[in-house]
């Protein structure tokens, strides 16, 4: 048995390609069905993305492009991102994982190694896209801390490591982010950084690993070279 004993995974840009293909176009869909002439491009919506939560990013918005009140606002939004919540959940099969992704989960599942996943989406997505894209592996992930567990922060890490039952040197983290990457080193997890198009150039020092692609990575090597 491998000295790895739990793999903790984020979701958006780091199981699929959720942003661009699914929250982007779920975001566009609700402004356009409740009137708004909002659109944004995803050159636009990369650079929102440095701002937490598309409710937060949709109230920007409106704030920005119409004459709405505050009060109207703060009525509007609420109804602007549960309908935003219902086209991104039609969307999910259409939300392949990236390569190598399945594999590692399924390899994983079959080595009876835990699985956890610690992100900034609401629960309801993120069950949504693993019954869509590997439904055999829904209940093998326990805990899932989506958006309703709190911020994601070093405390989230370490609260999920804790109910993981594992010695934290027996985890491994997989993000695509600076900010989620950052989260889990503070917490004493290793971290292998998966980049995608958004995310790359930012900073990932002190990582166990950055690379583009799980898909020519099997688990024996990431334990290797994360858990040395």
């Amino acid at each position: 048995m491998g000295r790895l004993k739990a793999i903790i995974f984020d979701v958006d840009g780091t199981l699929a390609d959720t942003e661009k293909n699914g929250h982007l176009v779920a975001c566009n869909e609700a402004f356009a069905q409740m009137g708004f002439d909002i659109h944004w491009s995803w050159e636009e919506f990369k650079d929102l993305l440095k701002i937490p939560g598309n409710a937060r990013r949709m109230r920007l918005a409106l704030s920005a492009h119409t004459s709405l009140s505050e009060s109207e606002i703060d009525r509007i939004v609420p109804e602007l991102f549960e309908l935003k919540k219902e086209l991104y959940l039609k969307r999910v099969g259409e939300l392949p994982l990236y390569p190598g992704v399945a594999r590692i989960i399924r390899e994983a599942i079959d080595r009876g190694i835990r699985l956890a996943i610690v992100s900034v989406t609401h629960d309801d997505q993120i069950l949504a896209l693993l019954k869509a894209q590997i439904p055999e592996a829904l209940d093998a992930f326990n805990p899932i801390f989506g958006r309703q567990s709190g911020t994601k922060n070093a405390a989230l890490y370490a609260r999920c490591a804790a109910m993981l039952g594992c010695d934290t040197s027996e985890i491994l983290v997989i993000e695509d982010s600076e900010k989620g990457f950052k989260a889990a080193h503070e917490a004493g997890l290793a971290c292998a950084v998966v980049y995608n198009e958004y995310t790359r150039g930012q900073d990932f020092t002190g990582a166990e690993l950055v690379v583009r692609s799980l898909e020519c990575l099997d688990l024996d090597l990431l334990e290797r070279l994360c858990l040395g």
